[in-house]
């Protein structure tokens, strides 16, 4: 049996039982062997697209670990089409290009498309990968990003997604601590691109960026199921009066959720605040909670907010195009033992503290409730310091 009948026939085998087995396969090419069949299990999952080409090599799992996601890449490929019209966007180059899922996507919108990438390996499997994808206008440079930026021309967009790890492999999270540090090299990649698309650390923060990097015209946030990925910073020549932030939010029913306000527009905003709970409570995504847009979204959507440190809000008339989990309220309670009597008719539920003195689980154990069900309680401080229990059913819209 060679290696890629082994592959072909092992595709959905544990990669752990397989590597313990490696004896039984001496024909076989086991490191490359398990590296093809984890990178496809994980690709069925994480970029569907590139798991349904029959052929396309993967890389080692670090790297397939740390690279972009289906739905981030695309939504990257989107943000560069809708800033850009088609004479704008002739020529593109990523320098820290790595696997190449978001230069895949990005560079399909341009005639020219320059890959650069210091590891051979990497290069390598470009170089076998591209043609499969679909892309002929593709230059592979085996070189730094940083030696290729010197000598490079002129192009539309530049995409650097920088090293968020240090020597021993742990995470970075600042600016500075990045390879390369964009914020020293900023005027440099804007003398050479018209555009700058920069991925960050979804723990960044995202003030202090802007403060650091002086040529910033949007930042999107971006969130899959819940949980924020990245930050992208769209830097340009043009000057602007003031910075766009917004919010990308994909989960795994495919339901997309945007919002979008300038930090003049939330500096400016005024949050309506209120101890009464109206028909429906709404809990902010986790990319809207990064964004910091906590008063833009009350302007907006016309909502009123239970505390300025709670991040729950409030309405009688439904906004079914909230970024976040939209509930229906059932019932409020204090925390009286007639209040609690009545509410320990529940005995299950989704219980969440925000803003609250105990945690889930004191509280969990306090109620005697069990998790899950189709009740969502939520343990919270309102305007007026009242600690108050929300019981919720979910909305049909989140």
């Amino acid at each position: 049996m060679d290696t890629w009948e082994f592959i072909s026939k092992n595709e959905k085998a544990n990669v752990k039982d397989l590597a313990l087995q490696a004896k039984k396969y001496p024909q076989v090419d086991m490191p490359f062997a398990i590296d093809q069949i984890a990178g496809l299990q994980t690709a069925r999952l994480k970029l569907p697209s590139y798991a349904a080409i029959s052929g396309l090599h993967y890389p080692h799992h670090l790297s397939m670990e740390q690279c972009s996601s289906e739905s981030t890449a695309a939504y990257k490929a989107h943000l560069v089409e809708s800033h850009s019209s088609p004479s704008e966007r002739n020529f593109f180059a990523d320098l820290t290009a790595g696997f190449g899922v978001d230069f895949s996507f990005i560079a399909q919108l341009f005639k020219q498309a320059d890959y650069v990438e210091r590891q051979a390996y990497l290069c390598e499997l470009a170089q076998h990968n591209f043609p499969l994808l679909g892309l002929s206008q593709v230059s592979i440079h085996n070189i730094d990003g940083l030696q290729y930026l010197e000598q490079m021309q002129t192009v539309d967009w530049l995409f650097l997604d920088p090293a968020r790890r240090d020597k021993n492999g742990g995470k970075v999270v600042s600016i500075s601590d990045c390879e390369p540090d964009v914020a020293k090299l900023e005027d440099t990649l804007l003398q050479k691109a018209h555009n700058v698309l920069i991925k960050l650390s979804p723990m960044l923060d995202i003030s202090l960026a802007i403060h650091t990097l002086k040529h910033v015209r949007e930042v999107h946030v971006v969130a899959t199921n819940n949980e924020c990925k990245e930050l992208l910073f769209w830097l340009s020549r043009a000057t602007i009066p003031t910075i766009e932030i917004l919010i990308y939010s994909y989960n795994q029913q495919k339901k997309e959720q945007l919002f979008s306000f300038t930090l003049a527009e939330e500096e400016q905003a005024c949050a309506s605040y209120t101890s009464t709970i109206g028909k429906y409570l709404y809990e902010p995504n986790a990319a809207l909670i990064k964004s910091g847009g906590f008063k833009s979204i009350c302007t907006q959507f016309g909502l009123q907010k239970l505390h300025p440190n709670s991040h729950l809000y409030t309405s009688d008339n439904l906004q079914d195009k909230f970024p976040g989990r939209v509930f229906q309220v059932e019932r409020v309670c204090g925390f009286s033992k007639k209040e609690l009597k009545e509410l320990q008719q529940l005995k299950q539920a989704n219980l969440t503290t925000r803003n609250f003195p105990q945690s889930v689980q004191e509280l969990r154990k306090r109620l005697k409730l069990s998790d899950g069900g189709t009740h969502y309680l939520f343990a919270t401080t309102l305007q007026n310091g009242d600690k108050v229990l929300i019981d919720c059913l979910k909305s049909f819209i989140s």
